[in-house]
């Protein structure tokens, strides 16, 4: 064996002169399948991005998926020097605007990109729009420029494809017939284009009316398909309920002289409401033809029973009632306890100043006695110790500073904890004073709390929602409160609610517009004698039956005197028809 040599190394193979021969055939045959393999592989290339016009496509794809994003900052960047120079970057983005509001554009899908043919480019892209369904076209992209450094050379109809130079993108809208109304017993309410009803009297004080658009809501109802002057809910049940009314709107969408997209309106179904007309006909008859709010709502669902008058809409300070807030923080924060006792005052001194009783009257005692009897020489005292930010983080647990959930309903509000002030500001905010604001709908919605064990009940004005809650207190604190909530009724201020075997818990207020202390020199007797000059709102809230509620109930008549005189012997008839009817209240 030769030195180096593998033990197992095998002898060279031995080939024939017919084995080369044909070695070489398979080499000749070999090349013209790798030329194709190289063929292929540069269509592949072109087809998946690379190649001549790469860049370019890829331009064009990322300004169109800016586009599709919205992105018009993005956008405007990609023009070309010439383009900018001739738009502004605000008539653009306006002109983008106004297609997509023309199209009722809901979302934009780009799709293949093809080659650049001149100063074009196509791009291939679906839009869904609310009112003509799905619209499928090509976009020719004008450009200006090659590869890395080419541009959008931008001209206004390259807004909407299929838009030649100086078309512009037109549409025909009309509404069908509005949906009809009805309560949760389905009487109608309002039907037809006549807007009729089958109980009159109710559907006059909360169906509301129909109007011309305001300015501010145009351009939304244009980008949902609302023709030019379409009337639209103005007000109560046609307000809170306007796009499901309204139905689909019909058309169709030009592009210049041609059709791009057809469609036909279509009527919605009927709303349920979660209106009674037999208790709205009770806060009808509450209110008596004076102007004031009425609500009342099932506590145990959120859904609103009646709202007569400006339930929702006015904003006066609440009074009283909002010592259910305050008594809420007290109990929470052990500030007091319920026999926890006062003294028999007829005012308070907050920061050197004071605050007066309703009429100058004296009250204290327990905690208890203290709220039944409305005492603002107790309650502004609590507030101040409770603080400004305990205070105001239960009021907003109550659902002040939060956006109402029924579209037109106003917002109430307390000033933040940094901005209410001194012990003077947070004592009358306490006593539902100062600068804290609430509607009518939100007190009862405080009631209602109260009234299912500290769960706040998001109101609702369609029926067969899900009901919604906010913890708001801990079902022993919310007893607690409405123990003496039926104090209130049972001896104190709201004796004018009770009703005959229901027990009622409620709560009065008598909210100062004015100094109700007779002046200097005039003793109560004087002041009595005097013409009859109301200077407080009247207020009360309440639930019922106390033990098992399913029903709470707010009103508030301003300026019209005290809540008690006023307010409550009018909550009595709400609660009353509530009571009778159990199916509907």
């Amino acid at each position: 064996m030769e030195a180096g040599a593998s033990r197992d190394a095998q002898p060279a193979p031995r080939y024939s002169r017919s084995d080369v021969e044909r070695r070489r055939r398979l080499v000749r045959r070999g090349v013209p399948a790798l030329a194709g393999l190289a063929l292929l592989a540069l269509v592949l290339g072109l087809l998946l991005g690379g190649g001549p016009g790469a860049a370019e496509r890829a331009t064009a794809k990322r300004y169109a998926t800016l586009w599709a994003q919205g992105d018009y900052t993005r956008m405007y960047a990609l023009l070309d020097g010439a383009a900018r120079a001739r738009t502004s970057f605000q008539d653009f983005a306006a002109a983008y605007r106004a297609a997509a509001e023309t199209a009722t554009l809901g979302s934009l899908v780009v799709g293949p990109v093809g080659n650049r043919s001149a100063d074009e480019i196509p791009v291939t892209v679906m839009l869904r729009t609310r009112v003509f369904g799905l619209v499928h076209g090509t976009l020719e992209l004008p450009v200006s420029g090659s590869g890395d450094a080419m541009r959008v050379a931008w001209r206004p109809n390259a807004v909407f494809p299929g838009l030649g130079p100086g078309e512009q993108l037109t549409r025909q809208t009309s509404l069908p017939t509005r949906a009809t109304l009805l309560a949760r017993d389905g009487t109608v309410l309002a039907a037809g284009s006549d807007r009729h009803s089958a109980a009159p009297a109710v559907s006059a004080e909360i169906v509301g009316s129909l109007q011309p658009a305001p300015a501010d809501e145009a351009s939304q109802l244009r980008a949902l398909g609302y023709p030019p002057g379409a009337l639209v809910g103005s007000s109560g049940l046609e307000r809170v309920f306007e796009t499901q009314l309204a139905g689909q709107p019909g058309g169709t969408l030009t592009a210049g002289g041609r059709v791009v997209a057809q469609s036909v309106p279509r009527a919605a179904p009927p709303v349920h409401t979660t209106i009674s007309p037999a208790l709205e006909q009770a806060a009808i008859t509450a209110l008596a033809g004076r102007y004031g709010g009425v609500a009342a709502m099932d506590p145990r669902s959120g859904e609103v029973l009646a709202l007569a008058g400006v339930a929702f809409s006015a904003l006066q300070p609440p009074g009283s009632t909002f010592k259910i807030v305050t008594l809420t923080g007290t109990l929470e924060s052990h500030v007091a306890q319920p026999q926890t006792t006062f003294p028999v005052e007829d005012a308070a001194f907050l920061a050197g100043v004071r605050l007066e009783n309703a009429n100058g009257e004296y009250c204290g005692g327990t905690l208890v006695n203290a709220f039944a009897n409305s005492c603002n020489s107790v309650f502004a005292p609590l507030g101040a110790r409770l603080g400004a930010r305990r205070l105001v983080d239960v009021a907003q647990r109550y659902g002040f500073n939060e956006q109402p959930t029924i579209p037109g309903a106003q917002e109430s509000t307390i000033p933040s904890a940094d901005a209410i002030g001194d012990d003077l500001a947070v004592g009358s905010s306490a006593i539902g004073q100062g600068l804290v604001q609430a509607t009518t709908l939100e007190m009862t919605t405080v009631a209602a709390t109260i009234a299912d064990d500290g769960l706040r009940p998001i109101p609702t004005l369609q029926l067969g929602q899900r009901p919604r809650f906010v913890r708001v207190t801990r079902p022993p604190v919310a007893r607690e409160v409405a123990r003496m909530m039926r104090a209130v009724v049972a001896y104190g201020t709201g004796t004018a609610a009770a009703i005959p075997g229901a027990q009622v818990a409620g709560k009065t207020g008598t909210a100062e517009i004015a100094d109700t202390v007779p002046p200097a020199g005039q003793d109560q007797q004087q002041a009595s004698d005097a013409p009859p000059v109301p200077r407080t709102d009247a207020w009360f809230v309440a639930f019922a039956p106390s033990q098992r509620p399913r029903i709470a109930v707010g009103l508030l008549f301003p300026e019209a005197g005290a809540g008690g005189d006023v307010a409550a012997p009018a909550a009595r008839g709400v609660l009353a028809a509530a009571l009778q009817h159990p199916t509907t209240g």
